[in-house]
């Protein structure tokens, strides 16, 4: 009987209990108002925003570091007794282009980014401004100077109105990187024998003028990017993360500057024959280099300026893309120098300007083309950047870290490279405003490497020009070289004041090269 009483009270406190708890919860739900999709649609929009600007933020910080390794290569493959020269040229490169980008740089670039092009020739209105990184309701919305589709910004000098929006502004700093590799790979070119004077004029001309002018052709919305739907050639210039934009130009920059300049004191005999002016530190060469395929991880996949849905897979593409071309080239030049090179040994240096040469030449289709199309790039840059070294050095022109044969070379190669083995992903569509995907000769892509060819062309003529009509202006005002006895001596104590390593220091005792020994093997040193 006990038992029996237990039990129902037991029963009946466990009935009470759920009762309540059931009134509880129809309360509690029908005080709360179902979800509304369009807060919940925003925010999901937010967060994808935030993630894609988190994303171009730390690419632009990898490319930033880059700048480390530049300034390692060129320094430990030129001489000791210009160092402190070397390294304040690559330290400084990057405060003046910050500068001068900011002041009109970006504007000449994006000023019309967001301007909305009208329809024309079967083409929808269509606006360049990255969509991954926000709204830009009423920012960088100026047509183009000359037309439409034309050749210059004119809006955002300053960063004026664009401060409050942070998408842009992440924007700026990963363009900003992107413009200062273009202005110091021509460093490299002109290195031991630039005036600091002439340096600093240099960055000033490349980085408010000529960079923004080819980077608004190409990624402003200029005329290059429109050839796909003004005259229906593909999808218009394609240059994924700048094979032509910088590699071309900073190319192009530095061969008007070396022609111009002249070969150092002792380069090349009577006869024209090149004599080796070696390095003198090869491990701060290696290093140098190991750090830009680092920061290049941040430049090739960056570009894809989002890591959501489509840009997603195009920035993990693009960083496979990387790592395998720029092994092939390396592996290549290795096995070319080993194989047919006058010493028959694997030269450190052109083994290092391999490798920068394959990453070079997949900056432009590393968003693309498939693994094998990468590894094929590479290989291809892999020994074109040895022809080039011969020919630039028959062409007597002196390019102490082989900064022309790596970048000019090999970034016209990688521009053409998009129009032939470009296959038609899916996730191209829409590029440059052209509803088929980007495709290349082996993929039936029958016109866009005709808009290759003719950024190549634009980006080559004008650049090499106008830096070469500069260049002869520095020369006739005596702040393009240093003077004999300044380069003889070397260039850290009279054009910097101090010198990059102690005056015991014991390297500095014994001669820089003997500059009368025949070149027995392409007389360069790795580029930048």
């Amino acid at each position: 009987m006990n038992r029996t009483l237990t039990f129902i009270r037991r029963f009946s406190t466990l009935i009470l209990t759920l009762a309540l708890l059931a009134l509880t919860a129809r309360t509690v739900l029908a005080d709360t108002a179902p979800p509304d999709i369009e807060t919940v649609s925003a925010t999901v929009t937010d967060s994808a925003t935030s993630l894609n600007v988190l994303w171009v933020m730390l690419a632009g910080f990898l490319v930033f570091f880059m700048q480390a390794g530049f300034a390692l290569v060129e320094t430990g493959f030129t001489r000791a007794k210009n160092v402190a020269h070397t390294m304040m040229m690559n330290l400084m490169v990057f405060c003046i282009g910050a500068l001068g980008y900011w002041l009109t740089g970006f504007a000449f670039q994006f000023g019309g980014v967001n301007y909305t092009y009208p329809a024309i020739h079967g083409f929808d209105a269509w606006a360049f401004s990255p969509i991954t990184l926000g709204d830009w309701s009423g920012l960088l919305d100026q047509p183009l100077l000359i037309g439409g589709s034309g050749v210059l910004g004119l809006k955002g000098f300053l960063m004026a109105g664009l401060s409050a929006n942070f998408g842009v502004l992440a924007f700026f700093l990963f363009q900003m990187v992107f413009m200062d590799t273009a202005a110091t790979i021509p460093t490299g070119s002109m290195a031991e024998r630039l005036k600091f004077s002439g340096f600093v004029l240099m960055g000033l001309f490349v980085s408010m003028f000529v960079y923004p002018v080819i980077g608004n052709w190409v990624w402003g919305g200029g005329w290059l990017a429109n050839l796909g739907r003004t005259l229906g050639l593909g999808n218009g210039a394609v240059d994924f993360a700048g094979s032509g934009v910088v590699h071309m130009v900073g190319g192009a920059i530095g061969l008007a500057g070396a022609i111009v300049i002249g070969p150092r004191i002792g380069k090349f005999n009577r006869n024209g024959t090149p004599n080796t002016i070696p390095g003198h530190n090869i491990a701060m060469g290696v290093l140098g280099t190991i750090i830009l395929f680092f920061g290049w991880f941040g430049f090739n996949p960056g570009s894809s300026l989002g890591f959501t849905g489509a840009f997603r897979n195009l920035a993990v593409l693009a960083a496979i893309n990387t790592l395998m071309a720029g092994a092939a080239g390396g592996v290549t030049a290795m096995l070319t120098m080993w194989w047919f090179g006058p010493s028959r040994k694997p030269d450190p240096s052109m083994s290092v300007n391999g490798l920068l040469a394959g990453l070079v030449a997949i900056t432009a289709p590393c968003a693309f083309v498939d693994g094998w199309a990468a590894v094929v790039i590479g290989i291809v840059a892999g020994v074109w950047v040895c022809i080039a070294t011969t020919l630039v050095e028959k062409m007597g022109v002196d390019d102490p870290v082989g900064a022309v044969p790596v970048h000019l070379f090999n970034g016209l190669w990688g521009v053409l490279a998009v129009g032939i083995f470009a296959n038609g992903n899916p996730d191209t569509a829409l590029w440059n405003g052209v509803s088929t995907p980007v495709t290349g000769l082996l993929y039936g892509g029958t016109s866009q490497i005709l808009a290759q060819l003719l950024e190549v062309t634009a980006v080559f003529t004008f650049t090499f020009l106008t830096s070469f009509a500069f260049f002869k202006l520095l020369a006739a005002i005596n702040l393009l070289r240093v003077s004999r006895k300044d380069e003889l001596a070397g260039l850290d104590i009279p054009e910097m004041g101090a010198l990059g390593y102690p005056a015991d220091w014991e390297p500095d005792l014994k001669p820089q090269g003997d500059l009368r020994q025949p070149s027995r093997s392409p007389s360069h040193a790795p580029a930048d």
